[in-house]
């Protein structure tokens, strides 16, 4: 737990006829754009020939969707006309200069940053917002959307390099063109004229026939540590809790409890190192309230110190049975620590062990530092990094994933997860997902630091073990200049729950990357999709554009968090 410390958001007006860490402490700046619209001269044909499948999570071309119209009218007839604050607006010859869509210079044109191409969003998604990077010489740009069952392309005209769409259109938009490919296609040309419009990138977005639901709450160590938290589509994030609404000094590593109501949290007495942490367990809207069953033998376990990344399974959350499982550091040695999995009976009337606490077994797993514990959804086991070292926070420089049972808080034979458990790779940061069917975690050559490190990747893996699966999002879109390796993508986890359409599956994961222009962390999601076969399909990165742009955040957490309403 070492803590560092970071858009806003477009106004439209429109008239038609936004270092992750092993929980230890150690800041993307976005352009504001005031955005303004009008009816204007230009065409509204077809995509320019623009095709090309959306990464084939979704499957197939489109056509399949079932749309309550076709065609559709949720583009206008006309031309968005947008004027960005402080800029020049597009002259009123726009449509003359770009011509035809499609035509002009087939190259050498914008670069589409924001959607990645080929992205996957949930229905119910944050709308979407486009951004290029323009080309010396080009100032007026055109943003051309076309959708096979809509009767018009959205064609924008705007001399800013980035547009948001509308959250009505995009409301009808995600309903109506779900699991259809979406063709975009950015141009520029010269606003005083005298050359041919450049066409850029060409290429297809899709909407799910799937929601991604819960609430994403994440780690900001911008100003101070905090945690800060929206829900799926809001166009703002919330304060959720700070040090000083909690005994500690720094707040860190965190997870939902299966009913949302609470966040357990790892809480350091230090404000600049997270190792001599403890854990606590505060509502999520009302940070002065704790669970009513936690009993004051359960909080004097709970602030021991050195104990830190909570983990919670829906198998053991009722009366009788609130358990709390973690990582615990032993420090009173001295040298090298060892580490242990613990849990802790959040009923607990005596302290005693066995009773009121205890330690996991992990027989056959010869690690001295077990580390990142994750408790499966239907309570039988938990997954965690097996590692021969480790720091209190979690950080190593060897570990492989290993799975025990819960076996009523006994543990049991650790077995190594194949595909995650390997000699010539540090695997680490293990999360399920909802249905426990799958393993995504972090993956670093061997002998490297897992904390805040550039070269990490994220994998998926058949939670049983199987062939592990390098997601597509961890490179970036070409027009950032950057590549993974080397942009420090960590820290997976996956949404609350994953919803079959017709026999696929759909997951979705949220993870941190410094991929952005400003280098600072940042939170993307992607799309991983079972296409009922076993096979698994796994899509480009969606920015968050919701989340402050020059903050630094970190370790997100997506559960069914109850959070302060944003207004």
């Amino acid at each position: 737990m070492i803590f560092r410390m970071p858009l806003n958001i477009l106004v439209l007006a429109l008239v038609v006829g936004t270092g992750q860490l092993g929980c230890t402490f150690k800041a993307h700046i976005g352009a504001a754009n005031g955005d303004a619209a009008a009816g204007m001269n230009g065409g509204t044909g077809g995509a320019g020939g623009v095709s090309g499948g959306a990464g084939d999570a979704a499957g197939g071309a489109g056509g399949s969707a079932a749309t309550a119209c076709n065609p559709c009218t949720d583009f206008p007839t006309m031309p968005i006309v947008d004027t960005p604050t402080g800029a020049t607006t597009p002259p009123t010859n726009a449509g003359d200069l770009f011509g035809p869509a499609g035509s002009g210079t087939p190259t050498g044109g914008p670069c589409l940053i924001e959607p990645e191409p080929e992205s996957l969003f949930p229905r119910n998604w944050l709308r979407p917002r486009f951004r290029w990077k323009a080309v010396a010489g080009q100032n007026l740009f055109e943003l051309r959307l076309h959708v096979a069952v809509e009767t018009n392309d959205l064609v924008v005209f705007t001399t800013g390099t980035s547009w948001t769409m509308p959250k009505e259109m995009w409301l009808a938009l995600s309903t109506n063109a779900d699991d259809r490919d979406i063709a975009v296609t950015v141009r520029g040309v010269s606003a005083a004229g005298g050359a041919s419009p450049a066409v850029g990138t060409s290429t297809t977005i899709r909407i799910a026939p799937a929601d991604a639901r819960g609430t994403i709450v994440y780690w900001t160590t911008s100003g101070g540590s905090a945690l800060k938290g929206f829900e799926v589509g809001a166009e703002k994030v919330v304060t959720v809790l700070t040090p000083d609404t909690t005994t500690g000094k720094c707040l860190g590593c965190h997870a939902s409890t299966p009913d949302g109501t609470f966040i357990g949290f790892s809480d350091s007495s230090e404000t600049g190192n997270g190792d001599p942490a403890h854990i606590e367990i505060r509502s999520g809207r009302n940070p002065a309230m704790q669970p009513p069953f936690l009993t004051p033998t359960a909080q004097t376990l709970l602030a021991r110190v050195s104990q830190e990344l909570p983990t919670f399974s829906k198998g053991h959350w009722s009366t009788g049975d609130h358990v709390v499982a973690f990582m615990h550091a032993d420090t009173t040695g001295g040298g090298a620590q060892n580490t242990h999995l613990l849990w802790i009976d959040l009923e607990a009337t005596s302290d005693a062990q066995g009773v009121g606490w205890g330690e996991l077994a992990r027989t056959n797993d010869s690690g001295a530092g077990p580390a990142n514990p994750f408790f499966s959804h239907d309570g039988t086991s938990l997954v965690y990094t097996s590692s021969p070292s480790t720091n209190p926070s979690g950080i190593l420089s060897h570990g492989d994933i290993y799975r025990i049972p819960w076996a009523n808080r006994q543990g049991g034979a650790a077995t190594p997860v194949e595909g995650a458990s390997t000699a010539d790779f540090s695997e680490f940061y293990p999360a399920l997902s909802s249905d426990d069917l799958l393993l995504a975690y972090t993956r670093l050559p061997d002998g490297q630091t897992s904390y805040d490190n550039a070269a990490s990747e994220l994998f998926v893996v058949p939670a049983a073990g199987g062939t592990a699966k390098r997601i597509t999002a961890n490179d970036p879109g070409s027009c950032v200049g950057k590549t993974s390796p080397g942009i420090t993508n960590s820290w997976p986890k996956w949404a609350p729950t994953a919803q079959t359409v017709d026999g696929k599956t759909y997951y979705w994961m949220i993870f941190s990357s410094k991929r952005g222009e400003s280098g600072n962390p940042q939170l993307y999601v992607a799309g991983v999709v079972s296409d009922g076969t076993g096979q698994l399909v796994t899509t480009p990165a969606l920015t968050l554009w919701n989340q402050p742009a020059d903050e630094n955040n970190h370790t997100p957490a997506w559960d069914l968090f109850q959070i302060p309403v944003i207004p």
